[in-house]
């Protein structure tokens, strides 16, 4: 199908739509960031820890607020995204708020192709690997970019939360990754009411896809956590049943909706030779 082929500009036009709106929502709270608030959230922060003195790379970073929220932490921050736009955007941010945080506009599968060194933790999170048709390709890209005994730190909405149609009344899609999922959309989760349309590409990946690709790419698995809320009211028919913590009304915690995986890459191993 042409625009499965096509999925990189399609996606890319998707998210130079979106990256005004978004820039300007209450969703992204951009005076409260402005003011010093982390855009992080607990899930995250917890898994990351004490980070001061690390070197990060953010694969599809948006236009940047958990990039320069990561090198507030006191961390050396590289954001890759595929929207030209937001990367406009994230390094407005970075000069507005003093960040040394440096940002790199591309697909990430061709990230080899812009950026050459290793680092210690690679981050990527919500929202991120549903634009990528290949997890053993995406996998590599960790792999390549980590350091031997670095930290891969993966936050993102659970498969079966992916299942559902929009209102959350039944099963619309496969679990696995039957191919591209192409659809038009109105707005955007962060305003509903934007007067935007844009065709997006999408994959769903379970969660066997996306363990065994990492694992096959040298990284062991030290976690892997569920969660039955989103700390975004990103989806239609929530409810904030505590702070930050949102969840389908009538399905209330029923479902996972959040998971989060924390990896080192294996260290090289040292053969002795004859």
């Amino acid at each position: 199908m042409k625009s499965e082929e096509n999925y990189k500009e399609i996606n890319k036009q998707s998210w130079n739509n979106k990256t005004q709106h978004h820039f300007d929502s209450d969703f992204y709270d951009l005076d409260g960031f402005l003011k010093g608030n982390t855009s992080l959230q607990e899930t995250e922060l917890k898994l990351l820890g004490d980070i001061s003195g690390k070197s990060i790379l953010h694969l599809q970073c948006h236009f940047g607020q958990d990039s320069i929220s990561l090198s507030r932490l006191g961390t050396v921050v590289t954001g890759v995204d595929l929207s030209n736009k937001a990367i406009e955007k994230a390094k407005e941010l970075a000069v507005k708020t003093n960040s040394q945080t440096t940002f790199i506009c591309c697909d990430i599968y061709d990230l080899p192709n812009h950026l050459d060194k290793q680092f210690d933790i690679v981050f990527t999170s919500y929202g991120t690997i549903g634009w990528l048709p290949d997890m053993d390709k995406w996998a590599k890209i960790v792999s390549r970019f980590l350091k031997p005994g670095g930290r891969f730190v993966f936050v993102e909405f659970h498969p079966v939360v992916w299942m559902f149609d929009d209102d959350f009344d039944k099963i619309g899609y496969n679990y696995f990754n039957s191919g591209a999922i192409i659809e038009t959309e109105e707005g955007t989760y962060a305003d509903r009411n934007a007067n935007i349309r844009q065709e997006n590409v999408t994959w769903n990946h379970s969660m066997s896809d996306v363990v065994n690709s990492l694992i096959k790419n040298g990284l062991i698995i030290n976690s892997l956590d569920e969660y039955d809320f989103s700390p975004y009211n990103c989806f239609n028919h929530t409810i904030e049943y505590e702070a930050k913590k949102f969840r389908i009304a009538h399905l209330d915690n029923k479902i996972p909706m959040v998971y989060a995986i924390e990896c080192t890459k294996k260290k090289a191993q040292i053969t002795a030779s004859n």
